[in-house]
């Protein structure tokens, strides 16, 4: 049920969504860490199975059945299936690249979706919105340098994590007017952690100590927390409104990346997200112009 466009609500979403990517900050670098000593299948494997016994945990005694009861069956299929293909190109990145790294490319996102409005929703890009999308796509090659000695091919998993998480969301706005956001949440979670089962358990190696499971195990409670905070924050503000506060990401990833693993960024790739995040935040812009134009 969303709640009613109000200044505290809109907070309230603002600091749901804060906690959000604080969330999934903890999850990349839970990940990064575990990669270490574990194959990246495990830990991708363990990462769903521990969000799906949690979405459970929460959802089934409010909801019961309920919340597997989906109108789109084949569509939620394929968006568990892209979950894990994003999950496991993101995973397989951070093995070699700094948070920071991947978080930016993944930045581009938002200008990856505005790219594909025009053939898949039929929207018609105009030549600010084609600035935009040039510019965020220099921002990335910023980043990535592609025949510079600061390449490293880990970057292209990143950027075709990207593209994938720009489809996964355009899916998810299209499942979103048939099922209920509990069903997708657990079904984001059931649908991996059921298909990576057989390959998890073919290649399962136990982790080598009682805090590595717990650091495995609080990865999936990230995992999940964070998606159900990101939906509840979608309850109490609009997304033009916390589309912003999704950027200071980067910020907790250099954080995170500097305290645990010792990285600092470069100047390439500071420079680089700057670019991309300012093409995001005017892109948004100009959304926001477009709707009010609509609602006037």
């Amino acid at each position: 049920m969303l709640h009613a466009d109000s200044a505290r609500n809109r907070l309230v979403g603002i600091g749901l969504i804060s906690l959000t990517y604080v969330c999934f900050t903890l999850l990349d670098g839970s990940a990064k860490w575990s990669i270490r000593f574990l194959p990246v299948l495990d830990v991708v494997w363990v990462r769903f199975v521990a969000h799906a016994l949690l979405s459970a945990g929460l959802l089934l005694p409010i909801h019961g059945t309920r919340a597997l009861r989906t109108r789109r069956l084949g569509l939620q299929v394929v968006r568990g299936l892209m979950m894990i293909s994003m999950t496991a190109l993101n995973f397989s990145a951070l093995q070699f690249l700094q948070l920071t790294i991947t978080s930016s490319i993944n930045f581009s996102a938002p200008i990856i979706i505005a790219l594909l409005s025009a053939p898949l929703l039929g929207e018609r890009l105009d030549a600010r919105r084609w600035t935009a999308i040039v510019c965020g796509f220099a921002g990335v090659l910023v980043i990535v340098r592609p025949f510079g000695v600061g390449f490293q091919p880990a970057m292209l998993l990143s950027v075709a994590n990207a593209v994938i998480y720009a489809l996964f969301n355009l899916l998810t706005r299209r499942l979103a007017a048939h099922d209920p956001p509990e069903t997708t949440q657990f079904l984001s979670a059931l649908v991996p952690a059921v298909a990576l089962a057989p390959f998890g358990l073919a290649v399962w190696q136990a982790p080598p100590s009682a805090w590595h499971w717990t650091v495995l195990c609080l990865m999936g409670l990230f995992g999940g927390i964070g998606h159900y905070f990101l939906a509840l924050a979608h309850r109490y503000a609009p997304a033009s409104v916390l589309a912003p506060f999704a950027y200071p990401q980067i910020i907790y990833m250099a954080l995170f990346g500097y305290a645990v693993f010792g990285d600092v960024p470069g100047t390439p790739v500071i420079a680089g997200a700057a670019i991309v995040i300012g093409s995001g935040l005017y892109l948004l812009a100009q959304e926001r112009k477009r709707w009010a134009r609509r609602a006037a």
